[in-house]
């Protein structure tokens, strides 16, 4: 190729942002445009962690270095396959990878999953982190309610039910989530697992972060506290899982503690339906047992617990893309090493996948960036037979975006942002308070100075 390689990335994730680092590595001329449906970076870093996960948050750093290499540019609010045609980015770009993610929520098909009252724990999220795209009123009227799942999502939606709005004024949540979390009259969140502790699929660090409020009393229900050969041997190879296991044992046997509202934990037990009239009453749960391999079975033993709520955390799940083959059942996109495959199993020259959508939403951040790697490979192995993107001038998708009266938003506007919003929190003592309007967050960013 007698010119640098120009790469589009669609997703401004951790995905995207690793895979345009791993293209900067790979090669000391390659340019990347990073291309996102929101006006701002880092995905579901930004709008998927719970507001009170500093640690996590700290990510953002390391991504902020990534996107500050001028060989990168941020370019938001273009929705791919929506404001630019999957043709048009091949007028533009060599190669395409797709990093769109996962930020919907998994279906659960059991009855009473639609009614009132009835929540996807990605929507809440969206919600509690100031998602642009969702409401901004969340109906918090049920003193009692079930959370389903058992990994860093259900416990994170727990957390933030069962916190009270004042504990989480330090944070960056919007004003309106303050506000409606703090009239919030819940009492007892009950979050059920269908497996047993040692399948849990949470982190010690996010399992402790319950114990942390001293509003919050977290009880573990010893009757669900067991445990197979199969589990046995998970304890024995896994250090992570023997921490959790050890946490929940502990905390299934201390004393009691007076607090306010309390977070139950419950294990083998299975959801079965969610009753009421038009609305969410109860819900019912069958006991499972263990069958020595770490799986369970239904014993055709019932519950039926009062609750007003059910908020589902079953996985997130990755949506179609335009002209792009889909795996429904799996929710990802059909891959050979990162290389897009049709439905006759060729590969789609210059089409390449990354993170959520390519590996389903499993692994932490370690994981990411070894899916990347795997995929950047891929694409500088093909380098030399991609098609050639025919308006390859950095400067003619900009001239075209303008062309067409789009309004993006670009890395320096981001800046201009993240100082705006750091700014709202710093008379109170925060690290900064979201702006959550999508047309304000895209004005702000246009005021450059």
């Amino acid at each position: 190729m007698d010119r640098p390689l120009r790469v589009a990335v669609i997703g401004a994730g951790p995905a995207g942002i690793y895979a345009a680092d791993h293209l900067i590595k790979a090669s000391e001329t390659v340019t990347v445009d990073i291309i996102d449906r929101l006006p701002t970076p880092y995905g579901l870093i930004r709008y998927g962690v719970a507001p009170d996960h500093p640690r996590i948050k700290e990510i953002i750093t390391a991504l902020h270095r990534v996107l500050d290499n001028p060989r990168i540019r941020f370019i938001g609010n273009i929705d791919y396959g929506v404001d630019v045609k999957p043709e048009e980015m091949r007028r533009f770009y060599d190669a395409t990878i797709i990093a769109t993610g996962a930020d919907k929520d998994r279906e659960l098909d059991i009855p009473g999953i639609d009614l009132v009252g009835s929540y996807g724990a990605a929507d809440f999220a969206s919600w509690y982190n100031g998602h642009p795209d969702v409401p901004r009123e969340w109906p918090l009227t049920a003193t009692k309610v079930a959370v389903i799942g058992a990994g860093n999502v259900a416990v994170d939606v727990a957390r933030i039910l069962a916190k009270t709005a004042d504990e989480l004024l330090v944070t960056e949540i919007p004003d309106n989530v303050y506000q409606e979390l703090k009239a919030s009259p819940v009492t007892d969140v009950h979050m059920f697992s269908r497996r047993g502790p040692a399948q849990v699929k949470f982190t010690p660090q996010e399992l402790r972060e319950l114990d942390v409020s001293p509003n919050v009393e977290v009880i573990v229900h010893p009757e669900g506290i067991e445990f197979d050969e199969g589990s046995l041997e998970t304890i024995r190879a896994t250090r992570h899982v023997k921490m959790c296991v050890d946490i929940l044992q502990n905390w299934a046997v201390r004393d009691p503690r007076d607090r306010p509202r309390r977070l139950h934990l419950h294990f083998l037990q299975a959801p079965v339906s969610i009753g009421g009239d038009g609305k969410v009453e109860s819900i019912r749960t069958e006991t499972q047992e263990l069958t020595g391999d770490g799986w369970v079975r239904g014993t055709g033993e019932f519950t039926d617990w009062d609750v007003q709520a059910v908020y589902r955390a079953v996985g997130y799940l990755s949506k179609a893309l335009a002209d792009l083959p889909f795996d429904t059942k799996t929710g990802t996109i059909p891959h050979e090493a990162g290389r897009i495959m049709d439905l006759d199993g060729e590969h789609i020259p210059g089409m390449y996948v990354t993170g959520w959508i390519k590996r389903g939403p499993v692994g932490l951040i370690g994981h990411t960036k070894g899916d990347a790697g795997e995929t950047i490979t891929s694409l500088m192995a093909d380098a030399a037979t991609l098609p050639r993107a025919t308006d390859a001038d950095p400067a003619a998708v900009i001239a075209y975006l303008e062309q067409r009266g789009l309004d993006f938003t670009t890395w320096a506007g981001w800046q201009v942002l993240d100082r705006h919003e750091i700014s709202l929190g710093e008379p109170h003592g925060r690290k900064r308070v979201k702006v959550v309007a999508r047309h304000e967050m895209i004005s702000i960013s246009k005021t450059l100075n």
